[in-house]
């Protein structure tokens, strides 16, 4: 049997990142932890950014995670909210880098595919598959079911990833 493994799963925001911490062990997946970073709305972007770094931070020191996961972002919106989001998710990356996590990036219908079935799932559909596949996670917010579900994702496709790594970099599958 696998060694078991904590995965860190985030959903990038600028006001609210959304992370989730489960066990992962062969298939069988358990809850840790979760919950969302906030950055206050009155600050300037450099302190909201430090803020969410602050709070992560503090998240994998508390919760000595051994892999990461980030959901990838997908905004249709007016390009100055896609530029903030994205250096929120910027922030998402690179701390867990920092903290030497290895750091793997998923689609956001990969993710509702995976735990849902659907690769367009609402949110709702999200939380309630969430309740179902890890019981005891204790969440109403969506910002940290999303981030349970990313590492959820990462659970089942990271055999697969990691193969495709070490493929590329010339090694044997073996």
């Amino acid at each position: 049997m696998a060694a078991p493994i904590r995965i860190l799963g985030l959903d990038p925001g600028l006001r609210k990142t959304g992370w989730g911490i489960i066990l992962s062990e062969g298939s069988k997946l358990g809850f840790v932890a979760c919950g969302c970073v906030e950055s206050d709305e009155k600050r300037t972007l450099a302190e909201r950014l430090r803020q969410l770094h602050d709070g992560l931070a503090g998240v994998i020191a508390a919760w000595t995670p051994d892999e990461a996961a980030v959901e990838e972002t997908f905004v249709n919106r007016d390009p100055q909210s896609a530029l903030k989001l994205g250096q929120a998710r910027g922030i998402a990356l690179v701390v867990p880098a920092l903290a030497g996590l290895s750091v793997a990036e998923y689609a956001a219908n990969l993710v509702k595919k995976t735990v849902v079935g659907v690769g367009h799932a609402d949110k709702k559909q999200v939380q309630m598959m969430i309740r179902v596949l890890l019981p005891k996670a204790e969440t109403t917010s969506a910002d940290a079911a999303d981030a349970l579900a990313v590492a959820i994702c990462h659970a089942q496709h990271r055999g697969m990833r990691n193969l495709a790594v070490q493929m590329r970099a010339g090694g044997s599958p073996v």
